[in-house]
């Protein structure tokens, strides 16, 4: 390195810095990367001052950007100034990506899983990886006997590299059964739930069962020793799997050595002060006398811990000591080293650079002052994962100079929160469309740099298929004014066919919602919407009421609700209960063409039964009349029954009044029930049996009358796009007016 500060010189002596007067860039070896590259990522400059930290900085940066073996940058004293000489040994760059001996697979599929392409600057790294990812991708396809060799020659010379992957397929493996030997205390079919190696069926090109994968045999095992050791068997042995081999076909075999199942004996506290015993053990699952297991051991340990946390005692020490003393029976000491109570000082993040710093405190479930609560802390990291904004979150305590005092520290890494999606879909009511979507979970509508940052939700789709068009442009403040209040607006444009087969409904509008919860389980809100509602496109042999409604009307209407929702999932619900109450009135002082009121109550209760099934109840009932001068509620108002969401033995909404061409015009008093029965059939799938019976009547608060029914069975599938639900319904009681032949649905989500 050339020395800028000359050897004895002190700070006030230190000459002006000499002024870089040219760079020379050499190579040791062929020159594979361009003189301007390197130039591009160093500090140093000619005519800038020569620095030999800016030059350390700038060896790090040649070495970060892969492309070089060995850097060397050194400065040559002239009478006028520096010369820098910088040493380059560059690595080869690939001219040549060859892949070999793939015969069962498409050779383009496989290139596919290969990210070394020609042009690249050589990496071993890349390379293996690639290698992997080729082997996974054969293992994927049943291939697990699968191996991959890579060969490379480099020409140091010419500074070039070729890589071959030479595959050497083996055969494919599908798993004809799995079974167990050894065990007696656990069924079969109990260890088959935990293992993931499952025989192939026919739904394996969805749930991708039946592939031998070593990675989960291993998981199977690990799986198969918790199950045994959760029901005290402690001295569990698991060997294997055997695997048998015939023709493509494989079976699994585990053999398990049960051992004796354990007991608790005595149990027994040391260190604890704070808390009444009973209070300590209130909430513990180890009971003397009962079964002894590792797991049950390791949860009272974190119940202990939680228990002190909601106090603040945040440097406590809690662990359990296990003895031996007979046959089976093991005693179980709990040890607590219960430390000070600590009080929150400050609340420091870091790690945001997008999001504002008040979307992230908003989440903080304690403030300053607050116990130091570590269940509140552990809630407060769940929360900022469920914003979905970063892909990791950290929280940890600090000490302060305050006695009893502690920093909460909140460390982020941010993500991306926008996506544009494209696609296509179908069901039996909408037919085949395609979408495009622009969605923005981090919005900031202030913001008009990047417009993330504000903790606002964004989305913008548009849909186009053979049954309707959609336009809709929505954003929803979750804390208005600073408040837990969400505040959304929504831009609409709907253009719809398959309401109806002699006209289309076309709506065009605004709707402005508010949102509040009121405790875990219960939320209010209320909504005003404004829209043109134009019936069009009638057909010339259209009823006379139907002719009567051709015509735009606008609708400004006021509404609220209130929701009741204890499940405890809304993708797959196995219990809980939710009760929807909605009232709405259009007209009168609100203005418009449509005077209107009404109300829906809606009920679901779903219970857990035994084999994983699950029985659910569902109910509603919806009235809609008119006030003030209205005479008739409009056709595009009414109430029908009808297709995949509620009497899935009918076509959609053919339950219910229609005119003398026996087209669906609705009614204004509605009355509907389901009981549905689901059953696991295998992973990712669900069967089903239903009954739906309902009504719809052509008068207000006329409930009971026309009553239709069906029955029918389904299959519910868990797919990476979402839950599908395709049903078969059966009409027992139909009107005369109505098809009594059985009817295929098919839909997105299966909740109620």
């Amino acid at each position: 390195m050339f020395s800028v500060l000359p050897p004895g010189a002190t700070q006030a002596q230190q000459p002006q810095a000499p002024v870089v007067k040219a760079i020379d860039v050499q190579f040791a070896g062929a020159g594979a990367i361009a003189k301007e590259k390197i130039l591009a990522n160093m500090r140093t400059r000619v005519g800038r001052p020569y620095d030999e930290r800016v030059v350390e900085d700038d060896i790090r940066n040649l070495y970060a950007t892969g492309n070089v073996n060995n850097v060397r940058i050194f400065g040559e004293g002239k009478p006028d100034g520096v010369r820098v000489i910088v040493v380059i040994q560059s690595k080869p760059q690939l001219t040549e990506v060859e892949l070999n001996g793939v015969s069962k697979l498409k050779p383009t599929r496989i290139r596919k899983e290969i990210s070394s392409k020609p042009g690249d600057t050589l990496s071993e790294a890349t390379i293996e990886a690639d290698r992997q990812k080729v082997i996974d991708y054969y293992a994927g396809k049943g291939f697990t006997e699968v191996d991959v060799r890579t060969q490379l020659d480099v020409n140091e010379k010419l500074g070039t590299a070729r890589v071959t992957f030479t595959v050497v397929e083996g055969a494919k493996v599908e798993i004809h059964s799995v079974a167990f030997e050894g065990n007696s205390a656990l069924s079969s079919k109990e260890l088959k739930k935990v293992v993931k190696t499952k025989p192939k069926n026919m739904l394996s090109f969805i749930t991708k069962s039946g592939r031998l994968n070593a990675e989960a045999l291993d998981a199977d095992v690990a799986a198969i020793r918790d199950l045994y050791q959760s029901r005290g068997y402690i001295d569990i042995q698991v060997t294997g799997p055997r695997i048998a081999r015939t023709d493509g076909r494989a079976d699994v075999t585990y053999t398990v050595r049960e051992g004796i199942q354990y007991h608790v004996g005595k149990i027994s506290y040391s260190g604890v002060q704070v808390f009444p015993q009973e209070e300590l053990t209130r909430g513990l699952k180890l009971a003397s006398g009962g079964v002894y297991s590792p797991q049950a051991v390791r949860a009272d340990v974190d119940a202990i811990r939680n228990l002190y946390g909601t106090r603040g005692y945040i440097d406590l020490q809690a662990g359990a000591d296990t003895h031996p003393v007979g046959k089976g029976v093991i005693d179980v000491g709990f040890r607590v080293d219960e430390g000070a109570q600590s009080y929150l000082e400050h609340i420091n993040i870091s790690g945001n650079t997008r999001t504002k710093d008040k979307v992230i405190r908003r989440e903080v479930a304690l403030v300053p002052g607050d116990v130091y609560n570590s269940v509140r802390v552990d809630a407060t990291k769940q929360r900022l994962l469920g914003l979905n904004y970063f892909s990791r979150v950290d929280t940890f305590p600090s000490d302060t100079f305050v006695p009893g005092r502690k920093d909460l520290n909140i460390t982020l890494e941010e993500k991306r929160t926008g996506s544009l999606n494209f696609g296509a879909g179908f069901s039996s009511i909408d037919n085949l469309l395609g979408f495009a979507e622009v969605t923005q979970s981090n919005f900031d509508i202030t913001n008009f740099h990047g417009f993330t940052g504000g903790g606002q939700k964004f989305r913008m789709r548009a849909q186009y298929g053979t049954s309707r068009k959609d336009f809709v442009v929505s954003l929803t403040e979750p804390y208005f004014l600073d408040r837990k209040v969400s505040l959304g607006g929504e831009l609409f444009y709907r253009d719809a066919s398959f309401v109806s087969s002699v006209y289309d409904e076309r709506r065009i509008g605004f709707d402005l919602n508010t949102r509040k919860a009121i405790n875990d389980f219960t939320a209010v809100r209320m909504g005003y919407r404004i829209e043109d509602v134009t019936i069009h496109d009638v057909d010339a042999d259209a009823s006379q009421e139907i002719r009567n409604a051709e015509g735009s009307l606008l609708q400004s209407q006021l509404s609220a609700g209130i929701t009741y929702d204890t499940r405890d999932s809304y993708m797959l619900t196995r219990k809980g209960q939710k009760v929807d109450l909605q009232t709405y009135v259009a007209g009168g002082f609100l203005g418009g063409d449509v005077e209107i009121y009404g109300f829906s109550l809606e009920g679901s209760q779903y219970f857990s039964l035994p084999w994983d099934t699950i029985l659910v109840f569902n109910a509603e009932i919806a009235n809609v009349s008119t006030w003030g001068g209205g005479d008739n509620v409009p056709i595009f108002d009414r109430l029908y029954l009808g297709g995949p969401n509620n009497m899935r033995g009918f076509r959609f909404r053919d339950v219910g009044p229609k005119d003398e061409n026996g087209e669906p015009i609705g009614g204004n008093s509605l009355i509907r029930g389901t009981v549905e029965y689901t059953f696991p059939i295998v992973d990712r799938v669900r069967g089903a049996v239903f009954y739906d019976i309902g009504g719809v009547s052509a008068g207000s608060y006329k409930f009971g009358g026309n009553i239709n029914s069906d029955a029918g069975i389904g299959v519910r599938l868990d797919l990476p796009i979402g839950p599908i639900r395709i049903d078969y319904g059966i009409p027992i009681k139909a009107d005369s007016q109505n098809d009594s032949s059985g009817r295929f649905n098919f839909n997105i989500g299966y909740q109620f």
